[in-house]
């Protein structure tokens, strides 16, 4: 080979890796990533709409990155990848609140804003924590639909996601402790289905196999209500099983039309996600440093407390999707 031509082709090639890498260094600082609890779900897609919503708003770039499933090794290994990559922030759903500290608390040393945000990280991996509503108002809620769906008597069990989310137990915790408040209301059980749709169907059927008396279904989990419905559906127990539980308006207006579900319950994912972008951006900007008593600027959701541990809460109540509404709430979300 021509020296000339060599020495073109070396200078070239390390070009085409410089440019990349300044390129990187360069717009690091606009960069924020938003982490679901795991891909594929269609409520963390409806967050990370929401999160481009808010990254358009205010110019710096969202990346969606996540684990294939919700297990916390998994998570850890795509946050050590943003940490070498030096993202401005990141807001994550956490799969485990204990087992993302240490990898929180490192990227919170390389200088990367952590916000949690559904699932929340424990307070020492994390600087804000966003979340719908206190876990004792989604859970009261979730306890008074299914008192009021089985008329306050019979067998309940719950369909949950994981047993490591600690919102979605303190959601459990809340809604047996609601039916605690009537007596001929007996909770049988929580299954798991891991946020799994085949697992959470697999759980349903053996649910209502395990107790034929079965009155009702809680299942606190977008991936678990549509997977109880179906089971629910299949197996032609409409109107004997009563469900309810966090759901998609999209995803279950068919069961609700069909009356499989008469009520259920959740907040806008999308402005979930555009709050939690819009936190870590403050964070990122110096313009908050979560701490208690502050308020924080969400957009167009207004301006809102910070209480204790970096806890903001976007709602104190929320609606409830049957027979009446489900279409205007499922062409929302």
């Amino acid at each position: 080979m021509d020296k000339r031509l060599g020495r073109f082709l070396f200078m070239a090639a390390m070009l085409a890796i410089a440019v990349p890498l300044a390129f990187s260094q360069s717009k690091a600082g606009d960069k924020i990533v938003i982490m679901p609890g795991n891909l594929g779900n269609p409520y963390f897609e409806v967050c990370r709409d929401g999160a481009l919503r808010a990254g358009k708003e205010l110019g710096v770039e969202i990346i969606y990155q996540g684990s294939a499933e919700p297990i916390a090794e998994q998570q850890i290994e795509v946050i050590e990848t943003l940490i070498a990559q030096g993202v401005a922030g990141m807001a994550i759903s956490a799969s485990d609140p204990e087992a993302l500290v240490p990898v929180a608390k490192k990227a919170m040393k390389a200088g990367i804003k952590i916000t949690s945000y559904d699932t929340p990280i424990a307070p020492a991996g994390r600087m804000i924590d966003v979340m719908p509503a206190t876990n004792e108002v989604i859970g009261r809620t979730l306890g008074r639909i299914m008192a009021a769906q089985v008329n306050k008597k019979g067998q309940v069990a719950i369909l949950s996601a994981t047993s490591s989310f600690f919102a979605t137990n303190e959601w459990v915790r809340f809604a047996t402790d609601e039916l605690k408040k009537y007596p001929d209301i007996k909770m049988v059980g929580v299954v798991y289905g891991d946020d799994l749709s085949d697992k959470s169907y697999r759980e349903a059927l053996g649910l209502m196999k395990t107790f034929p008396d079965l009155k009702g279904i809680i299942s606190p989990t977008s991936v678990g209500v549509v997977a109880a419905a179906k089971a629910i559906d299949d197996k032609g127990m409409k109107g004997k099983i009563q469900l309810t539980g966090l759901g998609l308006p999209s995803e279950m207006k068919e069961y609700i039309k069909k009356g499989v579900c008469t009520q259920l319950t959740l907040w806008d994912p999308g402005e979930l996600g555009y709050a939690a972008v819009y936190s870590t951006y403050r964070l990122v900007k110096g313009q908050n440093k979560g701490a208690e008593g502050e308020k924080i600027d969400l957009g167009k959701l207004g301006k809102v407390p910070i209480g204790k541990d970096g806890q903001v809460f976007m709602t104190e109540k929320l609606p409830i999707f049957d027979a009446s509404n489900i279409d205007k709430w499922a062409a929302i979300f």
